[in-house]
């Protein structure tokens, strides 16, 4: 079996000899130099031929330039005062002789992808002996048994010390499968992935927004709901009608394009991002969408815009958020592959920022059919484990976080009250994620997954005029149950850890996979529950002016959330029901102090009555509502009887070989 490869290689320095200028040696002025085109053979090797193309001055090919670029990355030509005519007779010298080594290189590492294969034998082959360990790895990556095929990509992602050329004859023949595995192995080697191709070249009159206009004009208008239709008629609405007439299918969405805008040439805007890009991102959700976005470009659309804005992380994120949706859908992994994103998404893996490798790990993780069998939905986040690994995992421990709260800031360590001192403390001790940073080295046999409700839900505004029945406990809780079920949450014992109203959402999807024949992994699995200020008989911020309500509350969670409220004491009567002669733990954390409310208001806004559920224990902290999920330190109280309660609730689940 075998694949045709086409690239185009960008050679490192061109050295010439003979008696010519610096400025005749400059790469500028020598372009388009070669061409390369080969043939892939799985369970072979690369055959290259290269082609000149055009050149400012004509050249003589060095015959040991194969070799030479091979082992210094270099391709030595020498200048030649020749007639143009001759270029086709370089040309054709410069083929025979490539042809004849890479003949020599193919048979020589034929031999080694037979079954038949003799390592004696090999290694007096033509081959060179230094050559023998990369081509080993490789035959290994394609391997039919899938520990050996593990262990190679295991050990080639280890290396960090050969020549620039082994890596990029790896990255030129490895599959799909071995470029995933090492996208998702820890610390590999970037020059492990080929960069993107190159995008097509776009006059002085190419407008982001117009292409972007263009792709979700193209989309299907069938099985799109009244929030898809809103926000992208929000990206088409204020182009001209004549605009409109010319793109067929914006009428279905009942609005017109974006503005054009110069600077869209180069840099999208931000409504390109808020309207855009938000628009795509729930067309992607959608199944019946999805081919249509890879199939309209937007693949390189959305990779052009995410290389134009590497200024920005959230527009960044917002793309990946995309790939991690298309990922999902396993016969578009190829074109995700192929289109060049595996490499940008390593390199995000390597971000310091938890919010760019989470997105990015999502991702590939999707990708990664070898080593992974869950799939990862939008919003449902892994901050551990984000690379492969060896180490067994026993169970999933699930952080949800409440109100104004978001996957990864509502679980970070206690903001400083100033800043650090250079010469005391170093800025690494703190930490944008304890969840990730501090429980996974503590227990690194868990699956640490943080949930994020909706873009829309998390910031608790209805930025979607018709949003609002979404925003029921009822509506959130059943989404949230169906997103774990997909990333395979309930197969293993379970840890919820949860703040404000998560631990509300919590309590509803409990009762809700209670009655349900299909969600009784979730009841059954579940060994504990850490509540952090829930509320479970309402909150004395609704009881507030109703300026304050709007600031902090949509009315229905004003309604849900307001003391004493029908709905609430209902959930609460109905877990506490749920609960009895279930085999898990419970522990809720109180506040003791005020949080500060716009600037003039102090609240309690759990009080300690609140916070007690009725079952389990009930621990009072000297901390405000916000940052009673928040620890100063891996030493503080919060963390250390957290951890200790995940550690008991499992017992003997860890201890499991």
């Amino acid at each position: 079996m075998s694949v045709a490869v086409h690239c185009l290689i960008c050679c490192r320095k061109i050295t010439t000899s003979g008696t010519v200028s610096r400025r005749d040696r400059s790469w500028k002025d020598i372009r388009n130099i070669a061409k390369i085109t080969g043939s892939l053979f799985l369970g072979g090797c690369v055959f290259i031929t290269y082609e000149i193309q055009s050149l400012r001055k004509a050249i003589t090919l060095d015959t040991q330039a194969v070799q030479q670029e091979k082992l210094k990355s270099y391709i030595y030509v020498h200048t030649l005062a020749a007639d143009k005519n001759d270029l086709q007779g370089i040309t054709n010298k410069l083929r025979k002789e490539l042809h004849k080594t890479a003949i020599k290189v193919l048979e020589a590492s034929a031999r080694l992808f037979r079954k038949e294969y003799d390592r004696e034998k090999y290694s007096k082959s033509n081959m060179e002996d230094h050559e023998l360990p990369l081509w080993l790895l490789l035959k290994g990556t394609q391997s039919t048994d899938k520990k050996v095929r593990l262990e190679a990509v295991q050990n080639m992602a280890g290396i960090h010390y050969w020549r620039d050329y082994q890596y990029r004859t790896v990255a030129q023949a490895c599959d799909r499968r071995t470029t995933v595995g090492l996208a998702r192995s820890k610390d590999v080697d970037q020059r492990f992935f080929l960069p993107p191709p190159a995008l097509p070249q776009v006059d002085d009159n190419y407008s982001i927004e117009d292409e972007v206009r263009q792709l979700l004009s193209s989309l299907p208008h069938t099985v799109v709901d009244q929030c898809i239709k809103y926000f992208t008629s929000l990206a088409l609405r204020e182009s001209s009608q004549s605009l409109v007439a010319q793109r067929r299918g914006l009428w279905c969405f009942g609005g017109n394009g974006l503005p054009y805008a110069e600077s869209l040439s180069s840099v999208p805007s931000e409504k390109l991002e808020v309207y855009s890009l938000q628009a795509l991102l729930k067309h992607s959700r959608i199944s019946t969408h999805v081919d249509s976005i890879v199939s309209n470009g937007g693949l390189q659309l959305l990779q052009r815009i995410y290389l134009l804005r590497k200024d920005s992380q959230k527009i960044q994120r917002s793309i990946m958020r995309v790939i991690g949706n298309l990922a999902l859908h396993e016969h578009l992994h190829s074109s995700i592959v192929d289109s060049g994103w595996i490499s940008l998404l390593a390199e995000a893996m390597k971000s310091p920022y938890v919010i760019q490798t989470s997105h990015a790990a999502r991702a590939l993780a999707n990708l990664d059919r070898d080593t992974v069998s869950e799939k990862y939905p939008d919003d449902v986040y892994v901050l551990h484990p984000q690379h492969r690994t060896s180490q067994p995992i026993k169970a999933d421990v699930l952080f949800v976080h409440g109100l104004l709260g978001a996957a990864f800031k509502t679980w970070r360590q206690q903001d400083r009250d100033q800043p650090l001192d250079e010469s005391a403390a170093q800025e690494e001790d703190y930490t944008e994620c304890w969840p990730k940073d501090w429980l996974a080295e503590d227990i690194p046999a868990l699956r640490i997954i943080s949930v994020e409700y909706d873009t829309n839900l998390s910031d608790w505004k209805a930025k979607c005029p018709v949003d609002n029945d979404r925003k029921s406990m009822a509506y959130r809780s059943s989404e949230l149950l169906k997103k774990l079920k997909m990333a395979g949450v309930g197969k293993r014992p379970i840890i919820w850890v949860s703040h404000s109203m998560g631990g509300l959402l919590v309590k509803k999807m409990l009762v809700n996979a209670s009655r349900d024949e299909e969600m009784q992994d979730f009841v059954k699995n579940t060994r504990g529950i850490a509540f952090y200020s829930v509320p479970h008989h309402g909150s004395r911020l609704a009881e507030y002016s109703v300026n304050a309500r709007l600031v902090l509350f949509p009315s229905i969670e004003v309604k849900e959330l307001s003391k004493d409220s029908p709905a609430l004491k209902k959930l609460n009567e109905e877990f506490i029901e749920f609960a009895k002669n279930k085999d898990f733990k419970v522990v809720s954390f109180s506040e003791t102090l005020p949080t500060r409310v716009g600037s003039m208001m102090k609240l309690h806004v759990v009080p300690a009555e609140s916070a007690d559920l009725g079952i389990g224990e009930i621990i009072s902290v000297e901390v405000n509502h916000l940052n009673i999920c928040k620890p100063k330190s891996k030493d503080s109280f919060i963390y250390q009887r957290t951890l200790n309660f995940i550690v008991d609730a499992l017992g003997a689940d860890l201890r499991k070989q």
